[in-house]
């Protein structure tokens, strides 16, 4: 079952490089057929299978040798092995899907931020929606909200309002350090963007899941992003660092440190 995760993973990537794309630029991710960036041809089926394309191109366009974005087998083999992880961590499950589907969710805003500074209200919001959605078919950990509700009440009620208030108050939460930041400094902090995106985050993992990935996403942007800073020569108070790119490798560290625990 993991091969045809991974195979199933390929696919889903390369529809995610689609919307990696034409999402920032407010195209359908439908039509056109996807064409080269440079010449504006369409790309033939038997150059666009996901990896092996690229490999067989060299990197190149056909027809205009003009590059190819390493970005697209990237995302593509990332989706796949993450496809793959899922189902031998969890199974043929809902867990599972819901893994996966968290997964490719992650995989386009982290390449979406990176490369455009954007966090599309597709995967943001509607991924908010979909996290939600699943706190009722799949138990959220018990947590905060358990108290303030009757012990009556259907367990599936109990999950969803996990989701909800840990969306709500997470992203509350960055909304608020937001605009103390704006209003002390006098200028932007943190994107709308990564508000909602901690809001999708929430929705899937849940509040502990929220914390971690909020701690691991500050420590890879503190890190990395400050140390690329650094060595690049940038001024710190211009440059945009990706933090949608932090958070989601930080959320990816939430899913796995989940998963060591419930394992012993």
């Amino acid at each position: 079952m993991e091969a045809i995760a991974f195979l199933f993973g390929l696919l889903i990537g390369s529809f995610l490089n689609v919307c990696v794309f034409r999402l920032p630029r407010d195209l359908s991710v439908v039509r056109p057929r996807s064409f080269c960036l440079e010449c504006e041809k369409t790309i033939a089926w038997y150059d666009n299978i996901p990896v092996l394309s690229f490999l067989l191109l060299r990197g190149r366009c056909r027809y205009c040798q003009a590059r190819i974005s390493v970005r697209y087998p990237v995302v593509e083999l990332v989706t796949a092995i993450a496809f793959a992880l899922c189902v031998a961590a969890f199974g043929v499950t809902l867990l599972a899907l819901k893994q996966t589907v968290f997964s490719a969710i992650l995989i386009a805003l982290i390449a979406t931020d990176f490369e455009e500074r954007i966090l599309p209200d597709e995967f943001t919001l509607g991924g908010t929606a979909v996290g939600l959605l699943f706190s009722l078919f799949i138990p959220m950990e018990p947590g905060l909200v358990t108290f303030f509700l009757p012990r009556s009440l259907n367990p599936r009620w109990f999950s969803l309002s996990e989701s909800v208030f840990a969306a709500v108050f997470f992203s509350g939460l960055f909304w608020l350090a937001s605009w103390i930041y704006e209003k002390v400094r006098h200028r932007e902090g943190m994107g709308f963007g990564d508000v909602k995106m901690i809001a999708m985050v929430g929705a899937f993992l849940g509040i502990s899941g929220a914390e971690i990935t909020l701690l691991a996403g500050g420590v890879l942007g503190v890190v990395v992003g400050g140390g690329y800073i650094l060595i690049a020569g940038k001024k710190a108070a211009d440059y945009e660092l990706p933090y949608g790119s932090f958070l989601g490798v930080g959320a990816f560290i939430a899913v796995v440190l989940e998963y060591l625990q419930h394992r012993h």
